[in-house]
Order: structure tokens, then sequence, then C-alpha cells
């Protein structure tokens, strides 16, 4: 995933600048999918399903990544996922307007006082923002003290292309199974614009104390607004310093959606070199016939609890055998002959018909405490790749719940070298 992913470092002076910009960043990008797998698996899948390889390390975040069909968006709205897999669609709900007479350009004072406006009764500190006649995004961020602690709280703009893969995955709530979070929840507008709510953590892979609530919304005409907050004084870096963020879900909508926000995102300079249509993207094998063949394979004595979407290359399942849950997770990929030999060394088993077999048993890379992760990577001659791999949790993210994953790496090579996939391919 993923996608991408740590945050690197900087020049101190440039640090409090650039943290809001990154983290919106990431919410324009919601991969993830987002799916991530295993290194071996991120630097052949990267090749293959570019921006749209996984649901990155927080699906989610500053806004998560957050999916929606924005076409028109005057239709019902299609949320997978939600909050414990429910989704609302609210026609009720409040819906921005924008100012009669927009500014031309807003300065990062004006964005840090119309911020500090809608926000409750509190002390300002540390407020620091962009305005819009800069080359990059927009935003303000402010620490809050409401007298129950300090928090951090950012807005950031931007556009995106309305129907678009970047506008569908700004409001799509993140797998679950992938990305831990206490909620999620979408609806949709009176005017067609879409709102999510997120309910997360800073680093949902160790479920830290510091969490972050964020608020997107979406307008038809692929406005973006983003908010978010912390039980923190920074994102990152600085103590928790009270239970939960101040603002509340409800008060989160008000402020995602108020009307001045709107002027301040058609106050950003067009680029005149912006896409005008959503880029075509590589074909790649359905996510949901690569789950289906999965499924198929596995062995005797495992029950599927879960499974992925359909999202392109991708497919995973979780399976229970009696011992607890167990994830188990797939990428199917043609064309990958240009990163057989940094995959495939001198150890790899060659089969008759001359494809490459290699096994792998190393810890989980998410951060789940004592998840290992068992693999069989493949690759045909015309450099068709398999690589499964299982691991002895339902999530990457949670603690281990079992000693071993639910299947063996015999297991796993006898999925990996099966024939069927070639009838996907």
């Amino acid at each position: 995933m993923p996608v991408d992913d740590r945050d690197h470092d900087h020049h101190q002076d440039h640090d409090q600048e650039d943290r809001f910009e990154v983290r919106l960043g990431e919410a324009l990008h919601q991969a993830g999918g987002a799916y991530e797998t295993d290194r071996r698996a991120l630097v052949a899948a990267g090749a293959t399903r570019g921006h749209r390889l996984l649901l990155r390390r927080r699906a989610a975040v500053v806004a998560g990544v957050a999916s929606v069909a924005l076409v028109g968006l005057g239709g019902a709205l299609l949320v997978p996922g939600g909050d414990d897999g429910r989704q609302s669609v609210a026609t009720g709900a409040k819906t921005p307007v924008a100012s009669a007479t927009p500014k031309a350009s807003y300065t990062g004072d004006e964005l840090i006082g119309i911020l500090e406006k809608l926000l409750p009764r509190g002390e300002f500190s540390s407020a620091q923002a962009r305005g819009t006649d800069d080359k990059l995004p927009p935003y303000a961020q402010v620490v809050h003290d409401d007298g129950k602690g300090k928090a951090a709280i950012a807005v950031g703009f931007d556009r995106v292309l309305p129907g678009s893969e970047q506008a569908r995955q700004t409001v799509e709530c993140p797998d679950k199974v992938l990305t831990p979070y206490d909620s999620c929840v979408v609806t949709r507008l009176s005017d067609g614009s879409a709102l999510k709510i997120f309910q997360g953590y800073e680093y949902p892979d160790r479920r830290s104390d510091t969490k972050l609530w964020t608020a997107d919304l979406v307008t038809p005409k692929g406005q973006h607004v983003s908010v978010s907050e912390w039980n923190a004084a920074a994102e990152k870096g600085a103590p928790v310093s009270r239970a939960e963020p101040p603002v509340s879900t409800a008060r989160l909508k008000t402020l995602a959606t108020a009307a001045a926000w709107l002027g301040v995102v058609d106050a950003i300079p067009v680029d005149p070199k912006a896409p005008t249509a959503e880029p075509a993207q590589p074909s790649g094998i359905a996510g949901g016939a690569i789950a289906s063949t999965l499924v198929s394979l596995l062995p005797k004595g495992v029950k599927v609890v879960a499974k992925s979407g359909p999202d392109s290359g991708y497919a995973y399942v979780v399976v229970d055998d009696g011992k607890g849950r167990s994830l188990v997770q797939i990428n199917v990929q043609p064309n990958m002959a240009n990163v057989e030999g940094e995959l495939f060394g001198a150890d790899a088993e060659t089969l008759a018909d001359g494809t490459k077999v290699v096994t792998h048993k190393e810890p989980g890379e998410k951060g789940g405490a004592g998840v290992v992760m068992w693999t069989a990577d493949t690759i045909r001659t015309d450099g068709f790749r398999v690589v499964v791999s299982a691991f002895n949790s339902g999530s990457q993210e949670t603690a281990a719940t079992r000693t071993t994953p639910a299947l063996t790496t015999k297991q796993l090579r006898a999925i990996a070298v099966s024939t069927k996939w070639r009838g996907l391919g």
C-alpha cells in the first residue's frame, strides 16, 4: 500500500508547514485502496496497479481515503463498509451553499480567522496556514483548547475531478480488515454532495492513543473540503492531552459543510494543465474473480468468514479452521517479467513448465504484535505472477490470535501454482 508511506524528515522550520500538506495528499490518494501486501508484492503490484495499489497504511485518513460513484451524484449513494458494515444516505443533511459574492483569493490569516470563528469557544495557539495564491493547496491549522485539553484542528482544500477514482476514494470508508477504525459513515446531502465522517487513529496499525477524526466533503462540482482533528496538540510527536478530539461528529459535519469553505475552493487558481477527464486505467483482473478462485482452491476444513471487494488484481479472504481467524491475501499480476530477477533468485524452485516458485516465512510488516506472514510466490515464463500470503491473525494490523497461519506453505504453494489462474489472465 497503500499508498507511500512514511513521513519524511525535513528542516525544522518547514515541518510545521508541510505536515498538513502531506496528510492532505494522503487523503486524496486512499489507496488505499488500498491494499498493502508484503515488500515483494508491493514491488510488483506497483508496476501493474499504479496508484491504486492498496489501501495503504491508513486508509484513511486525513481524510481518508477514502466507494461512492460521484458521476452525477444525483442518484443513490452506494457505500461499502461503513460503521460496522452499515451505510447512511441522509437526504435531509445540511447542504453547503457557496457565497453569492465569492472572494478572488484568501490569505492564510483569513483562513485561520474563519476556522477559529467556526470552532467552539476556547483558546487558540500555534496557528499556521497557507492562502489560495500559493502554488500548493491552501489550509489552516490551529491548536484549540476548550478547557479540557489542547487539540490540533486543521482544514484543507482542493479540487477533484467529478466522477474520478480520486473523488470516489476520497469519500470511501476503508476496509476494516486492512485498516482498523472505530466508525465511518458516508451520507449524501440534498444537493448530491458526499460527506464522510471518519473516527480512527493516527497510527491505525498500532491502535495508538492518538485519535484522528476527519470529515471529507466532495461536491458534484469536485470541491473538496477536508477537516481533521486530534486529541493531542499535534498529529505526531505530541502526548495525548484529552480522551477524544474536541469537535463532536455532529459539529464536524457542520464545520465541513460551512458555506465559506466552498468559496475558498473556488478561489484556488485553476491549473490549465489539469485533466478534464479520468485517465485510462490499466486493465487488470477483477478482484471478484480472484476472490472466487481463491475460495475454490482453499483446503478443506477452513471456513471463509470475510472477503474483499472487487479491487483489480488483488483479493483476500479471512478463514477460520476452528483455531482462530487467519488472513489470506493474493495478488494475480500479468506481465511481471521485469521483476523476476529481483524476486526469484538462485534458490527458486523451477517446475517442469518453467514456472519459478519461492516460499518465505517472515514477521508481519504492519505492526500487529506477534504476527507472522507465510508466502508462496510464483512466476510463469511469460511473466504471469501469483503471490499468496497467510497470517496468524485476521488482520495484519491486529495482534496474533494463533501460533501459525491456517494454511501451510505447502498449501499456499498449491494455490499459487494452480492452473486455474491462467483462466483469469
